[in-house]
């Protein structure tokens, strides 16, 4: 059996209880060490083998827990964040079922979670946002036209960004020309949960000039939206008048 794992945001007490517990039991852990806080890997086991995925290919890794499964290993694939987002785990996973490999996925807090918190805020407010667009700039891996910054800024929709600090001054003027004003609210979050996390707010038109002061190049997550300052409308779940399932209205 291959274990995909998510590791969560950075800190390395925000993995699961599940996930902690199959890193405590693998024989194998193949896990991504650009990304992946190496204090996940403590409570190993003394004789379990260590792989880092950085300097590995697709087929290397694949080799790796294959021959680990046929020897009647244990393995975990530890990726960072949850697996889902922009892990490249649906590729590995059809690798082992062309070979007939059992592997299950233990779901991890993401990053984008992991920014929330430190930012002490809420993506989706009322008369707001109410969606959250998880997204990333074209690059050497390009992007569909359908889902470009700018198409998706048209929503004016709360967004987190991946994989794009280095193209701030591009993205900056997708968002503009999108339709974000150039002073909506904004903020960097580099390592979100890391003990070296630095939360810097800003506005759209001040991504790149932020990131610069900072240097911030890389690892950062870039958060757009007026939910991070403003006002907004009172949730009606705890309004004192609001009928739910549990709870009566009391109308004054």
């Amino acid at each position: 059996m291959i274990h995909f794992v998510g590791a969560g945001p950075g800190a390395a007490d925000l993995i699961t209880v599940r996930g902690q517990r199959l890193l405590e039991e693998a024989d194998v852990i193949v896990y991504a060490g650009s990304l992946v806080n190496p204090k996940l890997l403590d409570n190993r086991k003394t004789d379990c083998e260590i792989h880092n995925s950085a300097y590995m290919t697709l087929e290397e890794v694949i080799e790796v827990m294959a021959g680990a499964e046929k020897r009647g290993k244990k393995v975990v694939r530890l990726h960072t964040g949850d697996p889902s987002i922009y892990g490249a785990v649906r590729e590995q996973m059809d690798e082992l079922d062309q070979r007939g490999i059992a592997y299950e996925v233990c779901p991890g807090v993401s990053s984008f979670c992991g920014a929330a918190a430190s930012l002490r805020a809420e993506y989706t407010l009322p008369d707001i946002s109410q969606s959250v667009v998880i997204t990333r700039m074209a690059g050497r891996t390009p992007v569909p036209e359908r889902e470009s910054i700018r198409r998706f800024a048209a929503h004016q929709a709360t967004m987190v960004i991946f994989l794009s600090t280095g193209l701030l001054e591009d993205l900056q003027k997708e968002l503009t020309a999108g339709g974000y004003p150039p002073d909506t609210p904004a903020a960097i979050v580099y390592k979100a949960t890391w003990p070296d996390e630095k939360v810097c707010r800003c506005t759209v038109e001040s991504l790149k000039e932020t990131a610069e002061s900072e240097g911030i190049r890389k690892t950062a997550l870039i958060i757009v939206g007026r939910f991070l300052k403003g006002e907004y409308r009172r949730s009606e779940l705890y309004n004192p008048a609001f009928t739910t399932e549990f709870r009566k209205g009391k109308r004054e």
